[in-house]
């Protein structure tokens, strides 16, 4: 047969998967690989979803979306996040992973050289690999809080260089960029004249800490900001996410748009557009819950003498494991798996700089939760 293309059989495979994929061919594992909410969807947006396949709107919508959810989103946009857009700048794709691979390929040719965080998304990686482009880790380090360091970016940088990844708040560190540096990425990404593309997919899960949106500092249209329903309405699965570009490129989305998906889902937008304008109070318990499971989790892991990143948001949490999983943290959560019937993610799944790491999903009923994280070898026992 044919050979496959070379660029695709370079992508990277998931680490998380692997790990996932060994523990459901496991009986009673305790599930804290995934981010995976684990509370149900609210009933009025699945309402929204039957009704709409009651009604048979089940047709193709235009390719941004339906324009009653672009309205709504350009609403949110406004009241929520301080960006101020028209509807040709919203897209609507089929969850965020699309709208950040979109995103990229609209701004990527081959061989150009993106800047990802490392640890970062396994995404961001996988899809320069994709796209013929190259991934250039920037690394986030334990004695800076795991925060860019613009003088670290600044030798990273060649003729190649295109874009600019950040993530905040981040998966998998739980870490939100306040103010001030994005302000400094911004002038770092305008002095090389680069794209910025900024993954906000953990917005509405912050923990006192304001979550900011780089696209409301933009003054010279770099930046796309890429959001989901999917970690905020528990809707995972339904796939509808959206991506906010810069002006001025509504035609070549349209295009690029028809050529990948053509459009998302109508019955997943209806129950988008529900989730959006519809009662919030079952994200306000979500969050919540949250909480709660990570002042429990932090309660734990201290009395165990492991160390942490004390996150500032998402349903992570970044925990320190490298008194036992030495330089290979991979095969130590491996076995871990198979000996004590916990997943967990490598941190080294997110790039190099997370070796001797593990992230955990927060987002778990908390008895077993605290159960799987009981069963983490301590400090020094």
């Amino acid at each position: 047969m044919p050979d496959l293309a070379s660029h695709i059989l370079g992508v990277p495979e998931s680490g998380i998967r692997r790990i996932h994929e060994i523990a459901i061919t496991l009986d009673d594992v305790i599930s804290l690989a995934v981010g995976e909410p684990d509370v149900g969807v609210a009933p009025h947006i699945a309402a929204a979803a039957k009704a709409a396949w009651d009604a048979d709107e089940t047709n193709y919508t235009a390719n941004g979306g339906i324009a009653v959810l672009r309205e709504a989103i350009v609403e949110k946009l406004a009241r929520v996040n301080d960006i101020r857009v028209d509807t040709e700048r919203v897209w609507v794709t089929a969850g965020a992973t699309q709208g950040l691979h979109q995103a990229m390929a609209i701004t990527l040719s081959p061989g150009d050289e993106v800047l990802v965080p490392d640890p970062g998304y396994t995404t961001f990686t996988m899809n320069a690999h994709m796209l013929s482009a190259v991934a250039v880790p920037y690394p986030l380090r334990a004695d800076s809080g795991f925060m860019p360091q613009v003088a670290a970016l600044e030798p990273l940088v060649t003729d190649r260089t295109r874009v600019l990844i950040i993530n905040s708040p981040s998966n998998p560190l739980g870490t939100i960029f306040p103010r001030e540096l994005l302000v400094e990425l911004l002038d770092f990404a305008r002095r090389h004249d680069l794209w910025v593309i900024s993954d906000e997919v953990y917005e509405y899960f912050t923990w006192g800490e304001p979550h900011v949106s780089i696209a409301s500092l933009d003054g010279d249209d770099r930046v796309f900001s890429v959001f989901s329903f999917s970690k905020t309405y528990a809707m995972t699965g339904i796939r509808i996410g959206y991506l906010v570009t810069p002006p001025g490129i509504a035609q070549t989305m349209r295009t690029v748009q028809e050529a990948t998906i053509s459009c998302a889902s109508q019955p997943g937008q209806w129950a988008a557009l529900a989730a959006i304008t519809g009662d919030q109070s079952h994200v306000d318990a979500a969050r919540e819950h949250y909480g709660d499971n990570l002042a429990a989790a932090r309660a734990l892991l201290d009395s165990k003498g492991i160390r942490y990143l004390v996150p500032g948001g998402t349903f992570y949490l970044w925990i320190d494991m490298a008194h036992v999983a030495g330089a290979d943290v991979a095969a130590w959560a491996e076995a871990f798996l198979l000996e004590q019937r916990v997943a967990i993610a490598p941190g080294s799944a997110f790039g190099a700089s997370g070796e001797g790491w593990i992230r955990v999903n927060l987002a778990a009923p908390q008895a077993p939760l605290l159960e799987g994280l009981g069963r983490l070898p301590a400090f020094g026992g």
